[in-house]
């Protein structure tokens, strides 16, 4: 089996390609990556060396260097994307074309080379956002309320992706996950960000009263419920994916998190709330169960603290990011656009 992963070198990319390699070692995997901000070699140091895989910079905008590596791919596993809210609420244009025009390059390619598959990785943050006080949770019949460019642009690709399938028959899957947490993340996102900053004796900033809630899902678990999605998942079907927390708040995760390392909650810092910030998500992941058999195996406290010790072992990994062009943006975008309280 020959697989195609784009963003292999992103943080879930990443682990997915560890994860298949541990489980499938006789299989083969391109990465095609173009090593945005995000996007890190580095991570994938343990398989660079193996014969069955192979990493290509480049592009999913690119429809040559797209239609190159697709051919004799089996399957896509399409990872890649820009996916961090608060620059899409900066610069929204980059949003639309990497995760709408790219979606559908990759898409008419895989048509046009006859893949036997091709799985597309979204978000809940497609189905908007859940009131505070409620006991609703997302479906798959949830309807589509995005709220910010970031999740407009996944709702879109998400739309390409159902339309391939209806108007050309390529067998296609869609998996909406929750926030993922884990090794290799890039230290811009909530938990990443927390861990990296109390290791840094720096403050954490956190949007608002900090109440809004997340479904948490460890990334292995991602990358489980995914391959269960190959073996099992029906063509043309969505699969929400979920983690084992019910109705955590952010400022709960970061004390959570302080607690792990020892700090006090005077690290908490409250900056004003972002723009059309979501306030809940929580994830009804029975159709999974029941028609893929899947089921999250990591705890969240417990991987929280393996998390956190990944962190605090990998010092190197986290320090040479933090750095350079990411330091610039978080200077711009936490102090500059809105303010430190």
């Amino acid at each position: 089996m020959k697989l195609l992963v784009t963003g292999g070198a992103g943080f879930i990319g990443a682990n997915f390609i560890l994860y298949w390699f541990r489980k499938y070692p006789q299989d083969k995997i391109v990465n095609l990556d173009c090593l945005t901000y995000a996007g890190n070699l580095a991570n994938l140091e343990k398989v660079k060396n193996n014969s069955n895989y192979s990493f290509i910079k480049g592009n999913i905008c690119d429809r040559k260097t797209v239609d190159k590596v697709m051919k004799g791919i089996d399957i896509v596993v399409h990872f890649a994307a820009e996916s961090h809210v608060d620059k899409s609420i900066l610069e929204p244009t980059i949003f639309v074309k990497t995760n709408v025009l790219g979606t559908q390059v990759l898409l008419d390619s895989a048509f046009k080379n006859k893949v036997k598959h091709f799985h597309h990785v979204s978000t809940d943050e497609v189905f908007g956002s859940l009131k505070l006080d409620s006991q609703d949770k997302f479906t798959e019949k949830s309807p589509y309320q995005p709220n910010s460019p970031y999740a407009a642009s996944k709702a879109s690709s998400d739309m390409l992706v159902r339309a391939f399938y209806k108007t050309y028959g390529l067998k296609v899957t869609v998996t909406n996950t929750s926030n993922n947490y884990g090794p290799y993340q890039f230290p811009e996102k909530l938990i990443s960000l927390a861990i990296t900053n109390i290791l840094e004796g720096k403050k954490v900033p956190l949007y608002g009263n900090g109440l809004q809630v997340r479904d948490w899902l460890y990334v292995i678990d991602h990358c489980r419920a995914i391959d269960l999605v190959l073996k099992k998942g029906k063509p043309g079907e969505y699969y929400l994916i979920g983690g084992l927390t019910e109705g955590i708040s952010n400022i709960e995760v970061v004390k959570k998190i302080l607690k792990k390392l020892n700090q006090d909650e005077n690290l908490i810092e409250f900056v004003k709330d972002r723009p059309g910030h979501d306030i809940r998500y929580t994830i009804d992941w029975s159709k999974a169960k029941q028609e893929l058999g899947y089921q999250p195996e990591y705890n969240f406290d417990t991987y929280l603290e393996k998390t956190v010790n990944w962190y605090k072992e990998n010092k190197s990994w986290w320090k040479k990011i933090k750095s350079g062009e990411y330091q610039n943006y978080y200077n711009k975008w936490y102090k500059k656009n809105l303010g430190m309280k």
